[in-house]
């Protein structure tokens, strides 16, 4: 009995302590941002899944289909294919297909390519409950990008 009167003063001051602890992170600025509204500043070294880097003068992918980088990955997640065409000195890339569920953003594909074809990109929001909206034709999203002015 006596021990319960007791636990009542206890049960006070512990709530006392709860609220001034309480008071003290309300009355604190917010250091949190409102995630749709505002957005950080990307990092300089943020690592995207990898995208196509075009030519500046024509427009068309720098990737010469060489199957270095598909060689190089080794989660398996990317797969070339390219073609020679009439009166070009190299292959041209036709399919340029990543497994984004695969990847595990080592960077092997971006160093072993000889003509800088590949880089990171810096899409973060990718939020999705379907895995076919992670496997990118970056051919595909090149030329949209291309026409989007």
């Amino acid at each position: 009995m006596k021990a319960s009167i007791l636990d009542v003063p206890r049960g006070f001051w512990s709530l006392l302590v709860g609220m001034r602890i309480t008071l003290t992170q309300f009355f604190k600025p917010v250091i949190t941002v409102p995630y749709p509204h505002k957005t950080l500043p990307i990092p300089a070294r943020y690592r995207g899944p990898i995208e196509l880097t075009a030519d500046p003068a024509t427009g068309k992918a720098l990737c010469i289909a060489c199957k270095l980088c598909e060689r190089a990955c080794p989660s398996d997640c990317i797969l070339v294919a390219g073609v020679k065409l009439k009166g070009e000195k190299k292959k041209s890339v036709t399919e340029f297909k990543l497994d984004f569920t695969k990847c595990s953003l080592c960077g092997a594909c971006v160093e072993v390519c000889p003509c800088d074809a590949i880089r990171f990109s810096k899409n973060y929001n990718l939020a999705s409950t379907s895995k076919e909206d992670y496997i990118f034709d970056l051919v595909a999203r090149l030329q949209a990008e291309k026409k989007q002015p």
